[in-house]
């Protein structure tokens, strides 16, 4: 019984908090009140509160309520999800916004791609929106062959992973890297955030079918809107997190 109550006021709470009655930065109502509007005792109350913050929709400090955060989109980094379909699957409208589509020397790029630095490649910067507000700036640098398809598109309208794909690439390896760096001066123009604002920086390498590396990029995402997730295999025997699933 006391786990069908927790449950009914947790999803009361999350119903109060998708249709704006409770807003980011607003308190949850106490656990006095809570448990005097659902005649319950405070454990229930607690089990609800611990549901919501494990949701990321509230978070909880000692001596003083509950409060509504602005929800975080979550990002699998141990698959390949196109950023176009992922915010579709979120419920949000994606943008993008093309700052640079260039060819250029491979230069510091050569050995990620694994071209020579003399070697021309093909350089992309987007700005990639959700619902219109600035989430991530896409760094993107291609293989000549592979990148030179890109001028025949669009690439406001389309995603980039799917139209290459359907153009005989697909990505069939990849591997991810992620660590923090600080916003440099494009970074905090276009993502409207303070020069050296901390964001997340999501480091990609792309194989095809035969292995060989056609795309090198990095991700940066603001932080006060996306956290990434990893599935991981298990354990294993010495201890250590083993490869995660699809890396």
């Amino acid at each position: 019984m006391a786990e069908a109550v927790y449950t009914q006021i947790a999803d009361d709470l999350r119903a109060q908090i998708a249709a704006g009655t409770l807003r980011p930065g607003d308190d949850v109502p106490t656990e006095a009140e809570l448990a005097e509007r659902w005649r319950t005792s405070r454990g229930p109350i607690r089990n609800a509160l611990a549901a919501l913050r494990t949701d990321g929709l509230i978070e909880t400090s000692r001596g003083r309520p509950a409060r509504v955060v602005a929800r975080k989109a979550n990002q699998a980094v141990d698959v390949s999800v196109p950023f176009t379909r992922w915010a579709r699957q979120l419920g949000v409208t994606p943008g993008a916004q093309t700052q640079e589509l260039s060819l250029r020397r491979a230069g510091t790029r050569a050995a990620a791609l694994g071209v020579s630095p003399d070697d021309t490649i093909v350089s992309v910067v987007r700005l990639r929106l959700l619902d219109g507000r600035p989430t991530m700036l896409e760094r993107l640098f291609y293989t000549e062959a592979v990148g030179r398809r890109l001028f025949d598109v669009d690439l406001d309208t389309v995603s980039i992973t799917e139209y290459l794909a359907a153009q005989g690439h697909p990505i069939v390896g990849l591997q991810h890297e992620i660590d923090a760096v600080a916003a440099d001066e494009q970074d905090a123009a276009l993502l409207r955030v303070p020069l050296g604002t901390p964001i997340l920086r999501l480091s990609r390498i792309s194989r095809d079918a035969d292995g060989l590396i056609f795309e090198a990029s990095e991700d940066r995402y603001l932080s006060d809107f996306v956290r990434f997730t990893v599935a991981a295999s298990g354990i294993s025997t010495d201890g250590h997190y083993m490869r995660a699933v699809g890396g």
